[in-house]
């Protein structure tokens, strides 16, 4: 009778049987799978069969076994209480340092510079650090400052308003480089579209000094439309033709103002506050408008007001007739609700990355005398990748915005004083080192 080799035995029995089985009928019936195995070395085909069919019947027992009922549920009860203090988070730890440093730093400038002002600083999408400092009656020092004010953007604001050009365009109402004069057919100068106006590059002539001569009663506001009347019966020469220079001027971003308006029609501060504010939650924030006043309040109601020196006293500053025009300037917010916008370009909650990636692309070619670049509403810092910004200044109000994108930084700071502790201060803030956050971190 033909005999099988025990090689040839062991892989055939390997091919039937699973090794994890095989584990299991060792475990289980040691000494006859010995026996099988010993067979397996000496003994002929009816021997491997009749020795398969016997390791078959106790695998099945097995499989038979493991299909059981599970177990009763064990409850442990009478455990005794854990130390919470025993376990370390080592987060915490590091953002309680962060806050120390930065509540030093701001301690120390409103001793030094007398800041008076609201502070916001996040690191990865978590809120490090935000506090307020001083007061919203800076002259008497009464009711505190709190992190929910609001405070005049000044040139802060034009992001909103290049944000609101954007939304327009993702709609599919209006063409960047269409121009303008299709939304605005008065407009008294050719060749200027919204996306020269949103990179300073239109060449356009400053509207407040065009009302500085021709505005004669200072006493009735002007608003957007009467700025515009201004440049049909006044023209006036232009810095360069379109496209051929670089200008920072506040007229491009008033006149897209304008064209959110004819587009639109609606008015622009009930735009910007049903298509961005609204949605985003921004209950502390509003356009600043005087639309329909047919003579100008001596102050500012609405918001935090803002003050000025007048030699070594503080002053609250009066309200101004330029104070009319919108998209320029105009928008007050708070430092929560302007981490709520900062964290909806994170998470493209109104707009596309598609349509947001050219918020932050330069606008002009890199020139040896201009040391940053401009976006639609942003300035782009040259030399660290990845990182926009704007600062404003308007009638006692000081405000800076800070977005490393790279790094996940996030700095807001607001004053109510025309002066205070300058840019460098916020710099370093966001070039120190960044935090090492854990995935599971819960921030104080």
């Amino acid at each position: 009778m033909k005999k099988y080799n025990s090689i040839g035995y062991f892989q055939d029995f390997r091919k039937c049987i699973p090794s994890y089985q095989l584990i299991a009928i060792f475990l289980i019936y040691p000494f006859p799978v010995l026996i099988i195995f010993a067979r397996f070395m000496i003994f002929d085909r009816l021997t491997y069969r009749i020795s398969f069919f016997l390791v078959m019947v106790l695998s099945f027992s097995v499989l038979l076994n493991s299909c059981g009922e599970p177990p009763e549920e064990i409850v442990v009860e009478n455990l005794p209480e854990v130390n919470q203090k025993l376990f370390i988070d080592l987060d915490s730890i590091e953002i309680a340092g962060t806050i120390a440093t930065l509540d030093k730093k701001f301690t120390r400038l409103q001793k030094k510079s007398g800041f008076n002002g609201t502070v916001l600083y996040a690191e990865k999408g978590k809120v490090i650090f935000k506090k307020a400092y001083g007061w919203r009656n800076a002259r008497y020092k009464r009711d505190s400052l709190q992190t929910t004010d609001a405070f005049q953007l000044a040139s802060v604001s034009k992001m909103f308003t290049a944000y609101a050009i954007m939304i327009l365009k993702n709609n599919g109402k209006l063409d960047y480089d269409e121009d303008i004069r299709t939304y605005l057919p008065d407009f008294p100068y050719e060749d200027v579209t919204c996306r020269l106006l949103m990179t300073h590059r239109a060449g356009l002539p400053r509207y407040m000094s065009l009302a500085h001569d021709k505005w004669k009663n200072k006493k009735i506001p002007m608003d957007n439309d009467d700025m515009m009347d201004l440049f049909i019966q006044y023209p006036t020469d232009r810095y360069f033709k379109p496209n051929s220079g670089f200008h920072y001027c506040n007229t491009n971003y008033a006149v897209l103002a304008n064209v959110v308006e004819a587009v639109s029609c609606e008015n622009f501060e009930d735009f910007v506050a049903t298509n961005i504010f609204k949605p985003l939650g921004m209950n502390d924030s509003f356009v600043f408008n005087m639309r329909g006043d047919s003579a100008l309040s001596l102050y500012i109601k609405e918001g935090v007001p803002g003050f000025y020196h007048r030699g070594w006293r503080l002053r609250e500053m009066e309200n101004e007739y330029l104070n009319g025009v919108m998209g320029d300037k105009g928008i007050y917010t708070s430092v929560e609700d302007l981490y709520k916008f900062d964290q909806s370009l994170d998470h493209f909650t109104l707009l596309p990355d598609s349509v947001l990636q050219e918020a932050f692309t330069p606008g002009s070619k890199k020139y040896w005398k201009r040391k940053n670049n401009y976006g639609f509403g942003w300035r782009l810092k040259d030399g660290m990748d990845s990182t926009a910004y704007h600062f404003g200044w308007w009638k006692g109000f000081r405000t800076f915005y800070i977005r490393d994108m790279k790094y996940q930084k996030t700095l807001i700071v607001l004053t109510n004083k025309d002066r205070g502790p300058g840019s460098n201060n916020f710099w370093n803030i966001i070039k120190s080192d960044t935090l090492q956050l854990g995935t599971y971190s819960r921030v104080p």
